[in-house]
């Protein structure tokens, strides 16, 4: 997990010393060296925060072509890239990676490159022939990169924290904020400065400020799979077997091990020497620990399992916000932050996860609840999402369009603009009539971005590379292409062909035929109705003396007790924790 930070403009290489104060500010996220470089027109200066993967002896970014003085930072792992170097003739030698792979593709074929590459990563190339500067970032955004505008020149940064140290961005509140959590699309809460959006190509013309924008990669456009059942099947489980392994790296690495279908497939697949679960004393309906010490000893890897508690979270609290750069929607937070804080303590440096089933291949009860209507949901066992099927309530008579329901299941508060509802909205029209296609992108518009950028930041915080494997481009196009009943046949048992490929896989019964989702979720919401109550509210009525106007009522909000399923509360004491952090850089 590397991180990339730079300028561009005419005076670009006059600001170098800038450019490295911001690298060295996300420097957490590259221990193996903080390097910049400039451009030889002196029109770009790129700095690169290195972790060394690939290969532990090769040299730390940025890279330069000296033929043609093409400049590359890179940050993440692109997977196939020895296939492709062999298919593009490029040669490699050694002490290089795919860093270095990808400076001489961009050098040979140019952008048109991105299309080739299998991985997750954001980079920023500089030409100085052309006198351009061009981002980029992977299919599903698994890295982050942020950009802005300033006096003509361009900064970009993996960081949020790092743009903001280049220069002031007042906070603005995203009315989605109070709908989800987080923003949605490029916005973030710091006015001037954009997410570059997931598989989009940016160019900016140093001479002459310009700046354009193109999507290279389009999930939707892939045509449906129109083969058998068991044709489907023997496909997805040749990918599973193929990409799946693909993505272990050479050195040891850790496996988050909920105990649930998806990382268990994942423990059997890639053989991780160390599996890592979370549990909470006393919250045994959380607790998936003891299957996750079955699939261990079945696979034979040391089983390390976290126990945190209520005084671990109000200590992490102002390490995970600072590590996030603002406040994001995500249930198991908490868990994340304590498995890798242990893995690193562990000397690890790659932790593996299990994002990307519950998106592709119908996993979450919501998605049941819109394709199979809430009495379906609840009569096959699964009474406990009784509150959220209560979403769906509609005046008799009246039936809830789709886009409706999938927007009212995954709302969190008040859609004040009525922005995530046009974003499901647009996603099931995109989907070509297709609702399971349609639940897909709906949640990549809406749901996603806050899951990949917390498994990111939270990760790199603790200087580790997180690889999700069911990422892998031909796994996600096929998931994507396949009819919903490839995917959902009854309410309680998503990600069928998943199950099935496990089983042909010869997994345990236990694996395929486990029907409850926990994950890492945290009794966190509890916590703060309960034992940390007063403490919660003693943070939230500090955060409002500084807070600004337009985020005081979510604040106040937060100081009324909800009930297990309301996030309310932890989402304004997530905001009053950033508050804080802000005023401490500000003073900084």
């Amino acid at each position: 997990m590397c991180g990339i930070a730079g300028l561009a403009g005419g005076d670009a290489v006059r600001h170098e010393k800038t450019v490295a104060a911001m690298g060295s500010s996300q420097h957490h996220r590259g221990p193996d060296g903080t390097m910049h470089a400039a451009a030889s027109d002196g029109r770009a200066v790129l700095a690169m925060n290195t972790l060394l993967i690939v290969d532990p002896h090769a040299m730390p970014g940025p890279y330069r072509d000296r033929a043609t003085g093409i400049l590359v930072a890179f940050n993440g792992e692109i997977y196939n890239w020895r296939q492709q170097a062999a298919a593009w003739g490029i040669e490699i030698g050694e002490r290089e990676t795919d860093a270095h792979f990808l400076l001489r593709a961009w050098t040979k074929i140019g952008p048109s490159c991105l299309d080739g590459l299998d991985g997750m990563f954001a980079l920023a190339v500089y030409d100085p022939r052309a006198a351009k500067l061009f981002l980029a970032r992977d299919r599903l955004g698994e890295k982050p990169l942020y950009w802005r505008l300033d006096g003509g020149r361009l900064a970009f940064a993996s960081e949020v924290s790092t743009l903001t140290g280049y220069g002031s961005a007042p906070l603005v509140l995203r009315p989605e904020v109070t709908a989800i959590e987080t923003p949605t699309g490029v916005d973030t809460p710091f006015q001037g400065i954009q997410l570059l959006a997931p598989a989009t190509l940016l160019s900016f013309d140093v001479p002459t400020g310009s700046i354009d924008q193109m999507t290279w990669w389009h999930l939707e456009n892939r045509s449906p799979f129109t083969g058998t059942y068991d044709e489907a099947l023997a496909r997805f489980s040749t990918i599973l077997a193929e990409q799946i392994p693909l993505r272990s790296p050479a050195c040891d690495f850790a496996l988050l091990l909920s105990g649930g279908l998806d990382s268990a497939v994942l423990a059997y697949l890639m053989r991780p020497p160390v599996c890592v679960t979370v549990r909470y004393r006393g919250q045994d309906r959380l607790d998936e620990s003891s299957t996750a010490a079955v699939i261990a000893r079945d696979i034979g890897a040391e089983l390390v399992v976290v126990e945190p508690d209520h005084v671990d979270f109000t200590q992490a609290l102002p390490h995970m916000m600072r590590a996030l750069d603002y406040p994001m929607g995500n249930a198991s937070t908490f868990s994340e932050h304590m498995a890798y804080r242990k893995i690193s303590d562990l000397g690890l440096r790659v932790v593996v996860g299990g994002l990307g089933p519950d998106e592709f291949l119908m996993g979450y009860v919501r998605q049941a609840l819109v394709l199979f209507e809430p009495d379906a949901v609840l009569n096959a066992g699964l009474e406990a999402y009784r509150p959220l099927a209560a979403k769906l309530l509609h005046t008799a008579g009246e039936p809830l369009e789709p886009a409706e329901g999938a927007a009212r299941l995954i709302l969190r508060g008040p859609d004040p603009d009525g922005r995530v509802r046009h974003l499901v909205a647009d996603a099931m029209a995109r989907a070509g009539g297709d609702l399971a296609r349609g639940l897909t992108l709906a949640d990549l518009a809406t749901a996603w971005r806050p899951l990949v950028m917390t498994s990111d930041k939270l990760a790199s915080a603790y200087a580790l590379e997180r690889r999700s494997p069911y990422l892998a481009r031909d796994l996600v196009e096929l998931s994507y292409r396949l009819p919903a009943e490839h995917k959902i046949t009854e309410p309680a048992q998503g990600k069928r062909i998943l199950r099935d490929a496990a089983k042909a896989l010869g997994l345990p019964r236990e694996v395929w035929d486990s029907r409850d989702k926990l994950g890492f979720a945290s009794p966190v919401p509890s916590w703060l109705n309960d034992n940390l109550a007063t403490w919660a509210d003693s943070q939230i009525r500090m955060a409002l003396t500084d807070a600004p106007p337009q985020f005081r009522p979510l604040l106040k909000e937060g100081l009324t007790p909800g009930s297990r399923f309301d996030r309310t509360r932890m989402q304004a004491l997530m905001a009053a924790a950033w508050f804080s952090d802000q005023t401490a850089r500000a003073a900084a």
